[in-house]
């Protein structure tokens, strides 16, 4: 199920990355696994894109069909993006809604457009990334385009090993 869901996750990837990026990326390799954290890299243009990926231990409410989910963290040297966290919910949330991500006790707003969210506030995102090495637990909170509230637990178990498998991205 977990290598399904992955492997959903990274052809998910490269549609969202756009039909003209995804022409000229090549398919991703699988770095290393890391517990619930995988480390990736593909090909776009002359540029290496590196990210680490983990999907949901559990997605409420168990009702409903929450299609393919995941949490990625993606590096970009060539475009200077560096650690930067994504939420990829299988489903189009709810325009103009908000994705949050709580990390123990602490919050983080994602906004949103179709499918996937990023953080609000850019400035944030190294404070992200530093909750997920050090947290004990993630929960990323949406709302479908129906109105449907959702909420996923992620493991955060390998995400320091995995960030630190892709830090060197060139």
């Amino acid at each position: 199920m977990f290598v399904k869901s992955i492997v959903s996750a990274l052809a998910l990837t490269l549609v969202m990355a756009g039909v003209a990026a995804a022409q000229q990326a090549a398919a991703p390799n699988r770095i290393q696994q890391f517990q619930a954290w995988g480390a990736y890299s593909y090909k776009s243009g002359n540029s290496t894109v590196c990210y680490v990926l983990s999907v949901p231990t559990a997605k409420q409410p168990a009702s409903v069909d929450h299609g393919d989910n995941f949490f990625i963290v993606s590096q970009r040297p060539g475009q200077n993006i560096s650690y930067e966290p994504q939420a990829m919910m299988g489903y189009t949330v709810k325009e103009n809604s908000k994705i949050n991500v709580v990390i123990d006790n602490k919050t983080f707003v994602m906004f949103t457009k179709d499918k996937a969210g990023w953080v609000e506030n850019a400035a944030q995102e190294p404070a992200l990334v530093a909750a997920m090495k050090t947290g004990h637990s993630m929960t990323v909170n949406a709302v479908s385009r129906k109105g449907t509230g959702t909420s996923y637990s992620y493991s955060l178990s390998g995400i320091s090993a995995a960030l630190k498998q892709i830090e060197s991205c060139k």
